[in-house]
C-alpha cells in the first residue's frame, strides 16, 4: 500500500499591487518532500490563496505556473504604445490653412548666420498657392562683389533646401525663388526650390520691385517668393499592413491576458487533477491529511 499525503500550500496574491506582473512557481520535489516558492516582484500580499497537491514517493518532480497579472495595468501600458506613434503623427499633420514653419538661413563669403524663423505672413500656407516678397538684410562686410546665397528649413519636419544664389548671380534679370510643395491629405512629402528670372509681367505690376533690388544703398533687399502645391494620391500599402499587423497583435495580446486571469481558478483546477490522476497507483490508496 502506498501512502498518500496532501501538501497545503499557500500563495499570498495582492491584487491591488501595481508592480510589473510576477511568477509564482510551486514546486514538489519528491523523497525529500520538500517545497519551494519562487516569487518574482516585491510589496506585501495579504490576500492568500490555497492550493492541495498530492504528494507521492514515486511521483516524479511536478512544477505548478501560476501566473498573477494586474491585466488591466498591462491594457493601459499596451494601449499607451500603440496610440504613441498616432499621437506623433497628429501632430506633424497640417490642414488646409495652416501656416507651415519656415526657417532661413544666409551665407556671404565664409561667414553663415544661424536659422532664423521667417514670420508667419511670409511662410507658406497649407495647400493655397501664393507669392510673398522674403526681405533679406544687408550681410556683414557686404561689399556687391561676392555672391550672397540663402537657404530654408521647411515644415515640421525641417525639409532643408540647398543653397540658393540670389544676389550677384551674374544676371540683368530680377531674381525669383520658385518654391514646390508636394503633399498628400495632411502630410507634407517634400520641397524643392529653384531661381528663376521674375517674369516681367510682375515687374510691369510692381515697377518697384526692380528699382529697389539694384540699388546698392538700398536694405533691406526683397526677394519674390512663389509657393506652388502639388497633390500626390499616395496609398502606402507597406504602412497599412503595418499598422493593421500591430493592431491585431496588439489586441490578441490583450485578450490572451483577460482570458488567462479570468480562467485561472479552472487552469488551476486542470492541473490538480491532472497530477492526481498521473499519480494514482493501481492498488488501494490511504489518504493522509
Amino acid at each position: 500500500m502506498c501512502t498518500k499525503s496532501y501538501y497545503r500550500i499557500t500563495a499570498r496574491i495582492n491584487p491591488t499591487d501595481r508592480t510589473p506582473p510576477f511568477l509564482i512557481r510551486l514546486r514538489l520535489t519528491p523523497l525529500v518532500s520538500q517545497l519551494r516558492i519562487i516569487r518574482s516582484g516585491s510589496g506585501s500580499h495579504p490576500l492568500q490563496r490555497q492550493v492541495l497537491l498530492p504528494s507521492v514517493v514515486q511521483l516524479a518532480p511536478v512544477s505548478l505556473h501560476v501566473m498573477a497579472a494586474d491585466w488591466r495595468l498591462l491594457l493601459k501600458c499596451f494601449l499607451l504604445l500603440f496610440t504613441l506613434p498616432s499621437s506623433v503623427l497628429f501632430a506633424a499633420a497640417y490642414r488646409p490653412g495652416d501656416i507651415v514653419p519656415l526657417s532661413k538661413m544666409g551665407q556671404y563669403h565664409a561667414s553663415r548666420t544661424v536659422w532664423q524663423d521667417v514670420i508667419g505672413r511670409h511662410c507658406p500656407i497649407f495647400a493655397v498657392n501664393r507669392e510673398v516678397l522674403i526681405p533679406i538684410a544687408k550681410p556683414t562686410g557686404y561689399t556687391g562683389a561676392d555672391p550672397y546665397k540663402i537657404s530654408f528649413q521647411v515644415g515640421k519636419e525641417k525639409f532643408l533646401v540647398p543653397w540658393l544664389l540670389v544676389i550677384n548671380r551674374k544676371s540683368t534679370e530680377v531674381p525669383m525663388i520658385d518654391v514646390q510643395l508636394r503633399y498628400s491629405g495632411s502630410d507634407l512629402h517634400g520641397v524643392t526650390a529653384k531661381v528663376i528670372d521674375m517674369p516681367h509681367h510682375y515687374l510691369e505690376i510692381h515697377p518697384d520691385i526692380r528699382k529697389h533690388f539694384w540699388d546698392v544703398e538700398r536694405w533691406p533687399k526683397h526677394i519674390l517668393v512663389r509657393y506652388t502645391w502639388k497633390e500626390h494620391s499616395e496609398i502606402d500599402v507597406a504602412s497599412g499592413f503595418y499598422v493593421l499587423f500591430g493592431s491585431g497583435l496588439v489586441l490578441s495580446f490583450i485578450l490572451a491576458i483577460y482570458v488567462l486571469q479570468s480562467s485561472q481558478e479552472k487552469l488551476a483546477r486542470f492541473v490538480r487533477e491532472t497530477v492526481v490522476e498521473s499519480s494514482m497507483p493501481g492498488g488501494g490508496i490511504a489518504k493522509v491529511e
